[in-house]
């Protein structure tokens, strides 16, 4: 509705933005900024001075990865607050608020 393509992507970089998603993408997000900043060499001592070492136990992740029934679930469970979110993003893309 505001013209963004979806990317699997965990960090995005658009012109003068960049951009992720997820909770340890925000990580990955800020030591890329720190790397852009600062130099890879800070980037990793913060890596390391963190302990960010991921490793998850499953890798369902995306919605690419993770098994149909998994999908479905989280699908089902999230259906009302993503139709009120949608309504909302209709309502602002509308240009009403």
């Amino acid at each position: 509705m505001f013209g963004a393509t979806p990317v699997q992507q965990r960090v995005v970089r658009d012109r003068n933005r960049i951009t992720c998603a997820g909770v340890t993408a925000g990580i990955d997000l800020s030591l890329t900024l720190a790397s852009e900043i600062f130099g890879a060499p800070v980037a990793q001592a913060i890596q390391l001075a963190i302990e960010y070492d991921p490793a998850p136990p499953f890798d369902s992740g995306s919605p690419g990865k993770a098994p149909e029934s998994v999908r479905t679930a989280v699908s089902t469970a999230s259906a009302s607050a993503l139709a009120q979110r949608r309504s909302i993003v209709e309502s602002i893309a509308r240009g009403e608020s």
